[in-house]
């Protein structure tokens, strides 16, 4: 839920209860973490606990999430948690106790809906294209009307959610292990994309689409 003033209203779901400082109330943080990440994961209760990797897209109100008509995990039934977590380094102490990471997660809850009509459906699906490959929804085929069938999307809203995030080096320079003289830091870790494949089903001199070779050298948390 969120406060007239942008902020992310805590409910006992989101409360954080152990290292409270990680935490960000502010809604711009979510839609930070939304914009690095690039995979969820769906958790949900269906007979037994299921955690489901997929890709995502939202916009200021809701998260969507697709997948095939007949997947188990694409359920409005019941309350689901979906999970976004971008590492961005190692954090290497002088004792082992003290090691950690540096990242930036978000964790939303609710009941999400079936997306049945048909404007909204491809406004999530462009939602979703565009934030895996930017300018590739304006460059491929749309869905047609039997793809469309056959693709389920949810839409959760982006009413309850938390946010928490690590950056820094290690908490124990001003500690009794800092007198073991030990090196202590970050190592960081940045995902970059590659260069293009081109499809060995097209010739070889088949030009790579302007926003797709765009995107090699540079971070994959960054759109």
């Amino acid at each position: 839920m969120t406060d007239a003033d942008g902020q992310l209203s805590a409910t006992p779901r989101t409360s954080l209860r152990r290292m409270k400082e990680k935490g960000h109330r502010d809604r711009a943080a979510l839609f930070d973490v939304l914009r690095a990440g690039f995979v969820c994961h769906l958790g949900l209760v269906d007979g037994h606990p299921m955690v489901v990797p997929t890709v995502y897209g939202f916009d200021d109100r809701h998260l969507y999430l697709h997948g095939s008509v007949a997947s188990r995990s694409l359920t409005t039934d019941t309350d689901v948690c979906v999970t976004v977590t971008v590492v961005d380094g190692l954090v290497l102490a002088r004792s082992v106790f003290e090691h950690g990471v540096n990242y930036r997660s978000a964790m939303i809850y609710g009941r999400p809906r079936w997306v049945t009509g048909t404007e909204e459906k491809l406004h999530g699906l462009r939602l979703l294209t565009e934030h895996v490959a930017p300018g590739q929804w304006d460059h491929a085929r749309r869905p047609n009307r039997r793809e469309l069938a056959a693709t389920a999307l949810l839409a959760l809203p982006l009413a309850e959610a938390s946010v928490k995030t690590r950056s820094g080096p290690p908490d124990d320079g001003d500690s009794p292990d800092a007198a073991l003289g030990l090196w202590a830091g970050e190592l960081p870790l940045v995902a970059r994309w590659e260069q293009p494949v081109t499809d060995p089903a097209l010739p070889p001199t088949a030009p790579v689409p302007a926003h797709v070779a765009a995107r090699a050298g540079t971070r994959a948390d960054r759109r």
